[in-house]
Formats: C-alpha cells, sequence, structure tokens
C-alpha cells in the first residue's frame, strides 16, 4: 500500500520485518515439536533459539537468485545458525511457513481494526444521545418523507456497526488457523503434533484437514467482512456528503484552519474526508472479489493466489484502518446544524404530514382509497400552486 494510506501501527504488522520476524518463529516452534519428540537434539534447538536471525536485504539478496522467498529465508537463518541449521524447516514445506504466517497478519490486523471499530462506535453513540431530539426531515427516493431525528440516524449507524464488530470477530476466528503438514497435507514427513505445538505456541488452532495450503474459503470470509465494513462506511459517509450539499446543509464536515477546499475557487469547504473514505470502499471491494476467486485452487494447491494476496490482503487492511482512523475524526469534529434541519422539514409548507392526515380520516371513518384519494388531490394542488399545505 502506498505510504498516504498507510499508518504506522498496521503498516508495521505488514511489514517485511515482521513477516519474516513470524516465519522465525513459526521455524523455531517447529524445532520446539520435534525436540519434545526426541527428533532434534535439545541442545541443537537452544542453539537455534540463541543464533537464529536474519537481514531483510540479505534475503533479497539471496531471493534475486534462487528466486523463492522461503528458500532464501531459511538460507539466510542458516548463515547465522550454522550446522543446526540443519534442523531447521524439517518436513516442512514453504506454504506451512508462508500460511501460518499470513494467519498471523491478518489476526493481528483484526486486532487493531477491531480496536477502531469500537473507537467510531463509541463517538457515534455519543452522537445519537447529543441529537436524539433534534428534529430532521427523513428523505426517501431523495424526497422529503417524514421527520425524523438527527439521532435516530446516528442510532442506526451505532447499530450497524455492532453487527460489523460480530462479523470481523468471527471472520478473525476463521482466519487465525495455522498447518505444519508437509507438501499435501497428510504429514508425510511430519507429526500432527508438531503442528499442534507451533500453532498452540503461537495462538492459532490447528486445521482439522489442510492440503499444502490452508483453504482459502477463510481468506474469502475475511476479505469480504472488510468490504462490507468499508461499504458500511461508505453508507455513513455518502449521507454526510449529502447533507452537506450547499442546498441543504444540515451538517459539515470539520474544516481546519489553514485547510484549503479547491485551488480556483477559494470559498470551498467540501466534504472532502467523507469522499475519500467512499472512494477507498470501492477497493475494498474489488480485493473482495479477487479474494472470491483464490478459493477455486487446482488440487492440493496451485500458485494462483499467491501473487494476489500479496498485494489484496494487505493492502485491505491497511486501507480499513486508515478509513476508521480518518471517518472517526470526521464523526468527532462533525459540524450540526439544527436551524437548517428546522428549516428543511418547512420546505414543503406541512405536505410531509399527509400520510398523518391519511390516518386521521380512516380513523373518522373514511375508506382508505377515498381517503388516499382527498389526502393526495390537495397534495398535489399544494405542489403544483406552491401553495401551504393545508388539507380540505
Amino acid at each position: 500500500m502506498i505510504e498516504r494510506y498507510t499508518l504506522p501501527a498496521i503498516g508495521d504488522i505488514w511489514s517485511e520485518e515482521n513477516k519474516l520476524r513470524n516465519w522465525l518463529k513459526i521455524e523455531i516452534a517447529a524445532c520446539e515439536g520435534w525436540a519434545a519428540l526426541g527428533q532434534i537434539p535439545a541442545e541443537a534447538v537452544q542453539t537455534i533459539k540463541e543464533r537464529a536471525d536474519f537481514n531483510v536485504e540479505r534475503v533479497k539478496e539471496i531471493e534475486a537468485s534462487v528466486r523463492h522467498d522461503v528458500i532464501a529465508f531459511t538460507t539466510n537463518v542458516a548463515e547465522y545458525v550454522g550446522d543446526d541449521s540443519k534442523y531447521i524447516h524439517l518436513g516442512l514445506t514453504s506454504s506451512d511457513i508462508l500460511d501460518t504466517g499470513l494467519a498471523l497478519q491478518m489476526r493481528d490486523s483484526a486486532d487493531l481494526i477491531l480496536q477502531k471499530m469500537v473507537e467510531l462506535q463509541t463517538i457515534i453513540a455519543d452522537k445519537a444521545k447529543t441529537y436524539k431530539y433534534t428534529l430532521c426531515i427523513g428523505r426517501t427516493h431523495g424526497v422529503h418523507a417524514e421527520p425524523t431525528t438527527f439521532g435516530l440516524k446516528m442510532a442506526l449507524w451505532y447499530t450497524e456497526m455492532d453487527r460489523n464488530i460480530e462479523r470481523l470477530k468471527q471472520a478473525q476466528k476463521v482466519i487465525a488457523y495455522g498447518a505444519i503438514s508437509g507438501p499435501v497435507g497428510n504429514f508425510a514427513h511430519l507429526d500432527p503434533r508438531v503442528e499442534e505445538h507451533v500453532c498452540q505456541s503461537l495462538g492459532l488452532k490447528a486445521c482439522p484437514v489442510s492440503t499444502q495450503i490452508i483453504q482459502r474459503d477463510r481468506h474469502a470470509q475475511f476479505m469480504t467482512t472488510l468490504a462490507v465494513i468499508g461499504s458500511s462506511l461508505e453508507k455513513m459517509a455518502t449521507e454526510i456528503r449529502n447533507l452537506q450539499r450547499t442546498d441543504l446543509l444540515e451538517v459539515e464536515e470539520p474544516f481546519q484552519k489553514g485547510q484549503k477546499g479547491s485551488s480556483a475557487m477559494p470559498h470551498k469547504r467540501n466534504p472532502m474526508m467523507s469522499e475519500r473514505v467512499a472512494g477507498l470502499s470501492r477497493v475494498l471491494r474489488g480485493n473482495a472479489m479477487a479474494a472470491l476467486e483464490e478459493v477455486a485452487l487446482w488440487h492440493e494447491r496451485d500458485l494462483t493466489h499467491s501473487s494476489v494476496e500479496r498485494i489484496i490482503i494487505p493492502d485491505s487492511c491497511i486501507l480499513l484502518y486508515y478509513m476508521l482512523e480518518k471517518f472517526t475524526g470526521v464523526i468527532k469534529g462533525l459540524v450540526v446544524y439544527p436551524e437548517n434541519m428546522a428549516e428543511n422539514i418547512n420546505k414543503t409548507r406541512g405536505l410531509i404530514f399527509s400520510g398523518q392526515l391519511l390516518l386521521e380520516l380512516i380513523g373518522k371513518g373514511v375508506l382508505r382509497e377515498e381517503a388516499y384519494r382527498m389526502a393526495q388531490t390537495n397534495a398535489m394542488k399544494s405542489w403544483d400552486e406552491k401553495l401551504p399545505g393545508k388539507y380540505q
């Protein structure tokens, strides 16, 4: 992801340094698992734990020659460890390291994203309480419908965020699995107890069944969940963008001192951050579609998913974290104009109460069809002649 949208906390999770550090943890844990079974000398494991390290630039240098990232990594680690490096990667395949390491990054990213979601939800709750009784016009099809409250809009967003938090918690559980099961997932050169030790030491669960890889329906669920959350943010951002239109101006994004909205029009105060959130949500949905394409791999595994995932998974995690951070700032500093809301309610000169009139007529004994005809006839007359909404 480009630096513009990469905040440090989540950027660190997806850094090359952290990725390789996770790989090293997996390799060391596998050695510990073998040692517990008496297959590796305990003193060799101790040496590995003391000496094992890597250098990112050196790994890149080796990879340029061998054209295989995991081999480049284990080769560099061996340079630090020495003779006991022969026990590193014993019985494992590259995907054991890649997929288990990816699970750690996705799990840790979900932790950060969940923290941001709770922060945003808390601020939305405060706004819902503040504007609980602030009347505004409700709009359907973009047209004035009936009065509602701005607090109710916020309450709606709160409950949607609640569902999204639960969705991500579930997706995090689904992705928090490791696999140390060998080239085709049948433990031909491994013992399942090694897998169990590795996963337990890393806070993961072991896949009940795997092939060479962890199955990509797990990743697809995670990625589509990120896209749903992004779409919810886009919905909220779009509401703010619409309500900030000059002819409505019921709310407005915070506009900092010194901020500029246009190079040509000095008067402009645009909903720039809400527009950015809306735009980035499209990237999340596109990435989710790519993740769905990764589910149907050949046999025990092919490589078509790998290049795609190196882009879409880090980018989606980083982008959603950024979107949550920025949109939280929008909601926290949101400027609300109750006086404009009241003025907009009166723009139809009372026509928005036609539904109430319909119910009153029915309550007086008028048949529904006749009551509707009476209310609509007078409403249309008021529309056409721009009269006050008086019903006769």
